[in-house]
């Protein structure tokens, strides 16, 4: 397990730090240098723990498993624009989304830096990527992106921080 937070310049509070507890808890099952689990199999490894602390998981890929955080409200403040999450803090401060093959074949972590961004209410993401994927060192690829997107200071995200794991 690989974990870091950015900015660099803030220290891990105790909320974040359990959730990276929730991950080291669950290390021998979903480790990826001995695991080849698909994300929605280390969600599932992570549910029970991610509950305790206090959020909602994604259950399943249907309408009603999935967890919507809205981003957008119309008239009589419906929701108009949401967007899912793998989980979601029962006090809508953090939003956590594992990913697996996808995570930097696909971009998918700069999809959910961008939608975390929009989301009502978050101030931190959290994102867990495989340490390595068919070769290349996925935790490695993310942490240089957000290492670079910090420093440069080019991009002032309203989030206050992004935690990146990596199992």
């Amino acid at each position: 397990m690989k974990y870091q937070l950015f900015p660099r310049s803030q220290g891990m509070s105790d909320e974040l730090m359990s959730i990276v507890k929730c991950f080291e808890n669950a290390d021998d099952a979903i480790n990826s240098s001995s695991n080849n689990l698909k994300s929605n199999e280390v969600l599932k490894e992570l549910e029970g723990s991610l509950i305790a602390l206090g959020f909602s998981v994604e259950k399943g890929k249907k309408a009603g498993q999935k967890i919507r955080v809205p981003v957008l409200f119309g008239l009589n403040n419906n929701i108009d624009k949401e967007y899912n999450a793998d989980a979601w803090s029962l006090d809508g401060k953090i939003v956590v989304e594992v990913e697996a093959g996808r995570a930097t074949e696909n971009n998918q972590y700069m999809k959910n830096i961008f939608q975390a961004c929009l989301m009502h209410g978050v101030e931190y993401l959290v994102i867990a990527v495989r340490n390595m994927y068919r070769g290349h060192y996925d935790f490695d690829i993310v942490y240089t992106f957000l290492e670079t997107l910090y420093l440069s200071g080019r991009i002032k995200l309203p989030l206050k921080g992004i935690l990146l794991i990596g199992y």
